[in-house]
Protein backbone atom coordinates (compact mmCIF):
# COMPACT_ATOMS: atom_id res chain seq x y z
CA UNK A 1 0.00 0.00 0.00
CA UNK A 2 2.79 2.46 0.91
CA UNK A 3 4.60 1.43 -2.28
CA UNK A 4 1.06 2.34 -4.22
CA UNK A 5 0.90 5.74 -2.45
CA UNK A 6 4.35 6.81 -3.12
CA UNK A 7 3.74 5.69 -6.80
CA UNK A 8 0.99 8.13 -6.89
CA UNK A 9 1.96 10.79 -5.32
CA UNK A 10 5.51 10.69 -7.72
CA UNK A 11 2.91 10.98 -10.57
CA UNK A 12 0.36 13.70 -8.91
CA UNK A 13 3.57 15.69 -8.70
CA UNK A 14 4.88 15.19 -12.11
CA UNK A 15 1.41 16.25 -13.70
CA UNK A 16 0.21 20.10 -13.90
CA UNK A 17 -2.49 21.15 -11.92
CA UNK A 18 -6.21 20.63 -13.27
CA UNK A 19 -7.91 18.26 -14.65
CA UNK A 20 -4.64 16.22 -15.84
CA UNK A 21 -4.79 16.20 -11.45
CA UNK A 22 -8.16 15.20 -10.79
CA UNK A 23 -8.26 11.88 -13.00
CA UNK A 24 -5.56 10.50 -11.07
CA UNK A 25 -7.58 11.24 -7.98
CA UNK A 26 -11.01 8.96 -8.81
CA UNK A 27 -7.68 5.88 -8.45
CA UNK A 28 -5.71 7.22 -4.83
CA UNK A 29 -6.92 5.98 -1.68
CA UNK A 30 -6.51 7.66 1.81
CA UNK A 31 -4.12 10.16 2.44
CA UNK A 32 -2.80 9.93 -0.78
CA UNK A 33 -5.54 11.23 -2.38
CA UNK A 34 -6.21 14.27 -0.04
CA UNK A 35 -2.22 14.89 -0.87
CA UNK A 36 -3.16 15.10 -3.98
CA UNK A 37 -6.10 17.56 -3.93
CA UNK A 38 -4.30 19.84 -1.84
CA UNK A 39 -1.68 19.58 -5.14
CA UNK A 40 -4.34 19.52 -7.67
CA UNK A 41 -5.98 22.98 -5.97
CA UNK A 42 -2.55 24.79 -5.61
CA UNK A 43 -1.97 24.66 -9.25
CA UNK A 44 -5.65 25.29 -10.43
CA UNK A 45 -5.26 28.45 -8.00
CA UNK A 46 -1.63 29.14 -9.36
CA UNK A 47 -3.39 29.08 -13.31
CA UNK A 48 -6.26 31.49 -12.23
CA UNK A 49 -3.86 34.02 -9.86
CA UNK A 50 -2.07 34.04 -13.37
CA UNK A 51 -4.59 34.82 -15.72
CA UNK A 52 -5.77 37.62 -13.14
CA UNK A 53 -2.21 39.39 -13.11
CA UNK A 54 -2.80 42.35 -16.41
CA UNK A 55 -0.28 41.92 -19.20
CA UNK A 56 1.84 44.88 -19.69
CA UNK A 57 1.49 46.49 -22.75
CA UNK A 58 4.17 46.80 -24.97
CA UNK A 59 4.88 50.22 -25.78
CA UNK A 60 3.92 51.11 -30.31
CA UNK A 61 6.93 51.20 -32.10
CA UNK A 62 7.00 53.50 -35.01
CA UNK A 63 10.30 53.25 -37.09
CA UNK A 64 10.64 53.81 -40.45
CA UNK A 65 13.29 51.93 -42.90
CA UNK A 66 16.37 54.09 -43.66
CA UNK A 67 16.00 55.50 -47.57
CA UNK A 68 18.98 55.29 -49.74
CA UNK A 69 21.11 58.63 -48.95
CA UNK A 70 23.98 59.29 -51.20
CA UNK A 71 26.95 60.20 -49.35
CA UNK A 72 29.52 63.20 -48.94
CA UNK A 73 32.23 62.05 -50.77
CA UNK A 74 29.90 62.32 -54.14
CA UNK A 75 29.85 65.54 -53.83
CA UNK A 76 32.72 67.06 -52.47
CA UNK A 77 36.06 66.11 -52.86
CA UNK A 78 39.72 66.54 -51.16
CA UNK A 79 40.38 69.18 -52.94
CA UNK A 80 37.37 71.48 -52.32
CA UNK A 81 36.93 70.37 -48.93
CA UNK A 82 37.54 72.95 -46.12
CA UNK A 83 39.13 72.57 -42.71
CA UNK A 84 36.54 71.94 -40.35
CA UNK A 85 36.18 70.81 -36.79
CA UNK A 86 34.89 67.73 -35.85
CA UNK A 87 31.19 67.62 -35.76
CA UNK A 88 28.85 68.22 -33.23
CA UNK A 89 25.86 66.32 -31.71
CA UNK A 90 22.65 66.34 -29.98
CA UNK A 91 21.19 63.45 -28.06
CA UNK A 92 18.37 63.08 -30.65
CA UNK A 93 16.11 64.94 -33.08
CA UNK A 94 12.87 65.94 -32.71
CA UNK A 95 12.29 67.87 -35.33
CA UNK A 96 13.20 68.42 -39.07
CA UNK A 97 13.02 71.97 -40.97
CA UNK A 98 12.53 71.69 -44.22
CA UNK A 99 14.59 74.71 -46.58
CA UNK A 100 15.03 75.23 -50.25
CA UNK A 101 18.19 76.01 -51.29
CA UNK A 102 16.88 79.22 -53.67
CA UNK A 103 18.95 77.84 -56.50
CA UNK A 104 17.84 77.24 -60.36
CA UNK A 105 15.45 74.10 -60.78
CA UNK A 106 15.74 73.59 -64.33
CA UNK A 107 18.71 71.34 -63.09
CA UNK A 108 19.56 68.02 -64.70
CA UNK A 109 19.73 65.79 -61.55
CA UNK A 110 23.40 64.19 -63.22
CA UNK A 111 24.24 67.91 -61.88
CA UNK A 112 22.90 67.93 -58.20
CA UNK A 113 26.44 67.08 -57.07
CA UNK A 114 27.88 70.09 -58.69
CA UNK A 115 25.54 72.16 -57.26
CA UNK A 116 25.74 71.14 -54.00
CA UNK A 117 29.28 71.58 -54.17
CA UNK A 118 28.29 75.06 -55.17
CA UNK A 119 26.25 75.58 -52.24
CA UNK A 120 29.36 74.00 -49.96
CA UNK A 121 31.67 76.69 -51.40
CA UNK A 122 29.29 79.20 -50.85
CA UNK A 123 28.53 78.61 -47.12
CA UNK A 124 31.81 77.97 -45.99
CA UNK A 125 33.59 80.22 -47.97
CA UNK A 126 31.59 83.56 -48.67
CA UNK A 127 29.52 83.03 -45.12
CA UNK A 128 32.65 81.21 -43.22
CA UNK A 129 30.73 78.28 -42.27
CA UNK A 130 32.22 75.52 -40.79
CA UNK A 131 30.68 73.50 -43.10
CA UNK A 132 27.08 72.86 -45.38
CA UNK A 133 24.33 74.01 -42.96
CA UNK A 134 21.91 71.23 -44.19
CA UNK A 135 22.03 67.73 -42.73
CA UNK A 136 20.35 66.56 -46.21
CA UNK A 137 19.70 67.78 -49.75
CA UNK A 138 16.95 66.48 -51.65
CA UNK A 139 17.13 67.11 -55.98
CA UNK A 140 13.80 67.08 -58.12
CA UNK A 141 14.42 63.24 -58.96
CA UNK A 142 14.07 62.06 -55.26
CA UNK A 143 17.94 61.49 -54.50
CA UNK A 144 18.65 61.98 -51.24
CA UNK A 145 22.20 63.09 -50.70
CA UNK A 146 24.10 63.46 -46.98
CA UNK A 147 24.81 66.70 -45.93
CA UNK A 148 26.81 68.28 -43.46
CA UNK A 149 29.51 65.70 -41.84
CA UNK A 150 29.16 63.51 -38.83
CA UNK A 151 27.21 60.28 -40.07
CA UNK A 152 23.35 60.26 -40.98
CA UNK A 153 22.05 58.26 -38.69
CA UNK A 154 23.15 60.27 -35.92
CA UNK A 155 21.90 63.63 -34.34
CA UNK A 156 24.32 66.15 -35.82
CA UNK A 157 23.71 69.74 -34.99
CA UNK A 158 22.95 71.69 -38.05
CA UNK A 159 23.32 75.23 -39.33
CA UNK A 160 20.15 75.65 -41.38
CA UNK A 161 17.90 77.79 -38.85
CA UNK A 162 18.76 80.43 -36.67
CA UNK A 163 18.19 79.88 -33.13
CA UNK A 164 16.68 75.57 -33.44
CA UNK A 165 19.84 73.52 -35.07
CA UNK A 166 19.83 71.64 -31.59
CA UNK A 167 17.85 68.57 -31.79
CA UNK A 168 16.85 69.31 -35.07
CA UNK A 169 17.18 68.17 -38.79
CA UNK A 170 17.90 70.21 -41.66
CA UNK A 171 16.20 69.20 -44.94
CA UNK A 172 16.67 71.29 -48.14
CA UNK A 173 14.68 70.90 -51.44
CA UNK A 174 17.39 71.63 -54.43
CA UNK A 175 15.53 74.62 -56.43
CA UNK A 176 13.40 77.65 -54.94
CA UNK A 177 10.20 76.72 -54.40
CA UNK A 178 7.86 79.97 -54.22
CA UNK A 179 4.09 80.38 -54.99
CA UNK A 180 2.51 79.01 -57.84
CA UNK A 181 5.98 76.46 -58.94
CA UNK A 182 5.64 72.88 -58.79
CA UNK A 183 7.18 70.61 -56.59
CA UNK A 184 7.84 67.16 -57.62
CA UNK A 185 6.36 64.69 -56.63
CA UNK A 186 9.58 62.30 -56.49
CA UNK A 187 10.68 65.23 -54.17
CA UNK A 188 8.25 65.75 -51.53
CA UNK A 189 8.38 61.86 -51.18
CA UNK A 190 12.20 61.78 -50.60
CA UNK A 191 11.42 64.19 -47.91
CA UNK A 192 8.47 62.12 -46.21
CA UNK A 193 10.87 59.07 -46.57
CA UNK A 194 14.18 60.99 -44.54
CA UNK A 195 11.83 62.65 -42.53
CA UNK A 196 10.18 59.61 -41.31
CA UNK A 197 12.88 58.02 -40.79
CA UNK A 198 15.04 60.51 -38.72
CA UNK A 199 12.32 61.41 -36.56
CA UNK A 200 11.67 57.70 -35.78
CA UNK A 201 14.87 56.85 -34.48
CA UNK A 202 13.47 59.37 -31.37
CA UNK A 203 10.10 57.71 -32.12
CA UNK A 204 8.58 60.91 -32.96
CA UNK A 205 5.17 61.57 -34.60
CA UNK A 206 5.94 63.79 -37.73
CA UNK A 207 2.26 65.04 -37.16
CA UNK A 208 2.85 66.39 -34.06
CA UNK A 209 3.94 69.22 -32.36
CA UNK A 210 7.49 69.96 -29.78
CA UNK A 211 8.59 72.02 -27.88
CA UNK A 212 11.98 73.44 -28.79
CA UNK A 213 14.13 75.99 -27.20
CA UNK A 214 15.49 78.75 -28.94
CA UNK A 215 20.01 79.85 -28.67
CA UNK A 216 19.37 82.53 -30.32
CA UNK A 217 18.11 86.02 -30.15
CA UNK A 218 17.82 86.27 -33.89
CA UNK A 219 15.35 83.71 -34.69
CA UNK A 220 11.58 84.02 -34.11
CA UNK A 221 11.92 83.35 -30.46
CA UNK A 222 14.29 85.41 -28.25
CA UNK A 223 16.99 82.98 -26.64
CA UNK A 224 15.84 80.95 -23.96
CA UNK A 225 12.49 81.06 -25.50
CA UNK A 226 10.47 77.73 -25.17
CA UNK A 227 8.64 77.29 -28.43
CA UNK A 228 6.00 74.80 -29.61
CA UNK A 229 6.75 74.22 -33.45
CA UNK A 230 5.60 71.34 -35.77
CA UNK A 231 7.74 67.88 -35.94
CA UNK A 232 7.98 68.94 -39.64
CA UNK A 233 8.36 72.37 -39.84
CA UNK A 234 9.16 74.86 -42.70
CA UNK A 235 12.27 77.17 -41.79
CA UNK A 236 10.22 80.43 -41.69
CA UNK A 237 8.43 78.71 -38.19
CA UNK A 238 11.71 79.12 -36.95
CA UNK A 239 13.30 82.27 -38.52
CA UNK A 240 12.06 85.29 -40.51
CA UNK A 241 12.54 84.38 -43.75
CA UNK A 242 10.48 83.12 -47.28
CA UNK A 243 12.42 79.64 -47.02
CA UNK A 244 11.11 76.72 -48.09
CA UNK A 245 9.23 78.90 -49.99
CA UNK A 246 5.16 79.18 -50.18
CA UNK A 247 4.77 76.54 -52.73
CA UNK A 248 6.64 73.88 -50.38
CA UNK A 249 5.42 75.10 -47.79
CA UNK A 250 2.06 74.44 -48.99
CA UNK A 251 3.15 70.48 -49.32
CA UNK A 252 4.33 70.45 -45.82
CA UNK A 253 0.82 68.81 -44.57
CA UNK A 254 0.96 66.15 -47.57
CA UNK A 255 4.44 65.57 -46.44
CA UNK A 256 3.79 65.03 -42.25
CA UNK A 257 1.22 62.33 -43.49
CA UNK A 258 3.39 60.58 -45.63
CA UNK A 259 5.49 60.41 -43.11
CA UNK A 260 3.41 59.56 -40.50
CA UNK A 261 1.96 56.51 -42.53
CA UNK A 262 6.08 55.45 -43.87
CA UNK A 263 6.26 55.36 -39.99
CA UNK A 264 3.38 52.58 -39.74
CA UNK A 265 1.11 55.32 -37.99
CA UNK A 266 -2.88 55.42 -38.15
CA UNK A 267 -4.47 58.53 -39.86
CA UNK A 268 -5.64 60.70 -37.10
Amino acid sequence: MRAIRRITAERVRGLPGGRGALVVLACVPGLAAALALVLCADGVERVAEREKRPVAARPASYHAPRPPIVPRDVWLDEESLHTQPPPRYDDKVVAVFVHHTDSPNDYDCAESPSIIEHLYAGQTGGRHWDDLGYNFVVDRCGTIYEGRAGGTDRPVTGAHTQGFNHRTAGVAALGTFTAGVPVPKAMTDAIAAVVAWKLGLSGTDPRAEVRLTSSNDLSRYASGTTATLPAVAGHNDGYSTTCPGAALSARLPEIRATAARLQGRLSP
